[in-house]
């Protein structure tokens, strides 16, 4: 009686938040490309109904926020937490979604132990590679055959594109990027296998991506995709930059998968593009200016933003796989607390409410109009 209670209340509130007759966004894109969406511990939990709804009408792929990251996955040398991880895979099971696993390796939200010896001294490229294998061998086994993508390695080069000085490039230098793909190509033959970072549609940083990935591809290294993370704001990057991403992408013999899209509305401070999670400043009005609520023309101008970018998407259907929001709906978004701590901000399709903002919906879909 209690489910169907919880059944009845998730109907009611999905009929709130669409019309009867409007296509979900994933229908609207079902000819193009996978559409996706990031999900917390709370979106997966079966109780999540409102969620649940929400989900299955417009989305056909999942990706997980951060609960499959290192040190919420695996905190301890001996010690793994899978609880969001067999919730995340259940619905996706229960959706027939298209799965992602985000993210294998990477140089934030992990533990400092995992380059450390027992004794607390600076493990050997040998010793922190059979770590990272180990950790792969572990969690992707785990989900093997149901989560169908991986991000394998995460934002491993600067702007400029030269390698980022993590611990990990510091151990193993770029060896640990190949040993990451070795290791998940072994663990699951059939899963695909990308590359995932910010700011891609800078050319430098871009060149440095694509000659590293071939690099890799010639030695014999399974590779599929390029992430280019979508984290863009209003006023950019332009589109033709981003085009030119697409385009050098797909010349490279990569798929192009649109990760972790959003679009953010508020003003930014300098030195702030991208997703460098160690750039963060205090809050001021100056930097939250919708704290009451977004404005007529700040509605416009999102709406705007999205139509222009999809409607470059659909351009080029035949070398994107997947676009995929990152955050369900504006209250959830990362971007209410980057680069600017405790900012109310408005860059998703859905609003605080978990309804659809029609302005968007529609500019949305003008994409596929001819």
């Amino acid at each position: 009686m209690i489910k169907n209670t919880f059944l009845l209340i998730a109907m009611a509130m999905l009929l709130t938040a669409q019309k009867p007759n409007e296509q979900g966004l994933k229908d609207i894109f079902e000819d193009s490309f996978y559409i996706g969406v990031a999900l917390n511990s709370r979106q997966v939990a079966p109780e999540a109904t409102q969620e649940y709804a929400l989900i299955s009408s417009h989305f056909n792929s999942l990706s997980p926020e951060n609960g499959l990251k290192w040190a919420l996955v695996h905190p301890q040398l001996e010690t793994y937490n899978f609880q969001f991880g067999d919730e995340y895979v259940a619905l996706g099971e229960k959706l027939g979604a298209f799965t992602i696993g985000h993210c294998l390796v990477w140089h934030q939200q992990v533990p400092n132990w995992v380059f450390e010896s027992e004794t607390g001294e600076k493990l050997d490229k040998e010793a922190l590679i059979n770590r990272m294998e180990a950790h792969i061998e572990t969690v992707m086994g785990r989900y093997k055959g149901k989560i169908k993508g991986w991000d394998v390695v995460n934002e491993a080069f600067n702007e400029d594109g030269s390698f980022r000085q993590s611990k990990w490039f510091e151990i193993a230098g770029k060896d640990f990027i190949k040993a990451a793909f070795k290791k998940a190509h072994e663990v699951d033959p059939e899963a695909e296998l990308y590359y995932n970072d910010y700011n891609v549609w800078r050319a430098s940083k871009r060149k440095g991506i694509l000659d590293f990935a071939k690099e890799m591809k010639a030695e014999g290294i399974h590779i599929d995709a390029i992430g280019m993370q979508g984290h863009y704001t209003v006023n950019g990057p332009t589109i033709e930059e981003i085009e030119k991403g697409i385009l050098e992408i797909s010349e490279a013999g990569f798929q192009v998968a649109i990760t972790e899209l959003d679009v953010d509305v508020l003003p930014r401070p300098r030195n702030s593009e991208g997703a460098d999670l160690t750039i963060n400043y205090a809050n001021s009005p100056e930097f939250n200016p919708y704290k009451e609520g977004i404005t007529p023309e700040g509605k416009v101008q999102l709406a705007k933003r999205y139509e222009e970018i999809f409607k470059l998407f659909e351009k080029h259907k035949d070398k994107i796989s997947r676009v995929t929001f990152w955050g369900l709906y504006d209250g959830k978004s990362w971007l209410n607390n980057f680069p600017v701590r405790g900012r109310t901000n408005y860059p998703l399709p859905f609003d605080r409410d978990m309804k659809l903002k029609e302005d968007v919906y529609n500019g949305i879909k003008k994409a596929v109009e001819h």
